[in-house]
Formats: structure tokens, C-alpha cells, sequence
């Protein structure tokens, strides 16, 4: 099913409305959709490199505003509906462990964790869960969300077609080692 689900959404990157399409998938994956919006940036980005800023850039919006969405499910609605929609995907454990993790790291957990390919809804629903302080919330993840969608709009304008594969197998690499020295930055920083 999941599969299915990724070819349709890398479909919609060639259909006449791709950017409307693509400010739904960016914003559907910020809160419950399990495809991220990358699937469909990047072709769009290969195909027209001189829109690449302008996708990035509504995938930026749209996946803040979805986040939006995620924060309030999970503040109001956790028990009856966020809670369910994690099990089903499976991650209802990491969201045990995150929400602990703002105790001790704050804003540094969107940070780190909306650049990494780990997904960005556990990150919303849990910081409304944890009931996190939204105007940090927000500035972290337009932040974090637009770091990770002009990296990907850059890589594609500098090195073409040749980064697709790159992208798709080594994004996750690129993305953890930013996040490591974001760690590493507040580690200096709590520690010296």
C-alpha cells in the first residue's frame, strides 16, 4: 500500500497542478500522510530548475501550516486522535521517547529533527502533546522545514539529473549530519 501511495504522489509531480498538488502533500505529511513532499520536489525541481526556489519555498509554507495542524491535534486532540493515527503507523514509541527529549533539548528537537528524514508529523503531534511553547515551535520549524526543501532546491539547480539518486539514497546522510552538528552546537553550548 505504501508503495502504491509513493507512485501516486511522484505521478502528481507531472500533472498541470504539481504546485497545488505539492502544497498538499507538504502539508498533509506535517501532520497525518506518511509520503514526504520530497518524493514530488525533487522531480519538479529536475524538470524546471528555474522554479526550484518557488517549490521549495510552498513546500516551506504548506508544510509549517500543516505543522500548524499536527500542533493542534496533538494539544486537543491526542488521546482521541493523534494517539491512534501513531500506532497505525507505527510510531507510537518514538513519540513516547521525543516528548521526553523536550524536557531536556527543546527547540533543538524540531531543529534536529524537521532537517532529518525522520517524519515531521511525530514532531508536530508532539509538541502539542508536550504542550511546547508554539511561537518557538513555529519559528523552529519554518527554520528546519525551509533548511531541508532549499538544500534539496539547491542540490538540484547546482548538479541536475545527477542528484536525484544522490538525493534519494544519500539525503538521509547529508540531512543527519547537519543534524549531528546541531547537536554538537548545543552540546557546546550547555556543556561549556
Amino acid at each position: 500500500m505504501l508503495r502504491g501511495l509513493y507512485d501516486w504522489v511522484l505521478r502528481l509531480s507531472a500533472h498541470r497542478r504539481a504546485p497545488a498538488w505539492l502544497a498538499g502533500v507538504s502539508f498533509a505529511e506535517s501532520s497525518f500522510f506518511p509520503i514526504p513532499p520530497d518524493a514530488m520536489l525533487v522531480p519538479m525541481c529536475l524538470s524546471r530548475p528555474d522554479l526550484a526556489y518557488r517549490y521549495a519555498q510552498i513546500c516551506t509554507i504548506a508544510s509549517v501550516l500543516g505543522g500548524v495542524l499536527g500542533y493542534a491535534i496533538g494539544y486537543w486532540l491526542f488521546d482521541a486522535l493523534a494517539a491512534p493515527v501513531l500506532r497505525a503507523y507505527g510510531y507510537a514509541d518514538a513519540l513516547v521517547r521525543f516528548t521526553g527529549w523536550y524536557d531536556q533539548w527543546g527547540a533543538a528537537v524540531i531543529l534536529i529533527k524537521g532537517l532529518t528524514p525522520i517524519p515531521f508529523k511525530i514532531v508536530t503531534i508532539a509538541s502539542g502533546a508536550a504542550q511546547f511553547n508554539f511561537g518557538i515551535f513555529l519559528l523552529a520549524s519554518i527554520v528546519t522545514r525551509g533548511a531541508r526543501f532549499f538544500l534539496i532546491a539547491w542540490l538540484v539547480r547546482r548538479y541536475g539529473p545527477a542528484v536525484r539518486e544522490f538525493i534519494e539514497k544519500r539525503l538521509t546522510l547529508v540531512t543527519s549530519a547537519a543534524a549531528g552538528g546541531i547537536v554538537l552546537g548545543f552540546l557546546a553550548l550547555k556543556l561549556f
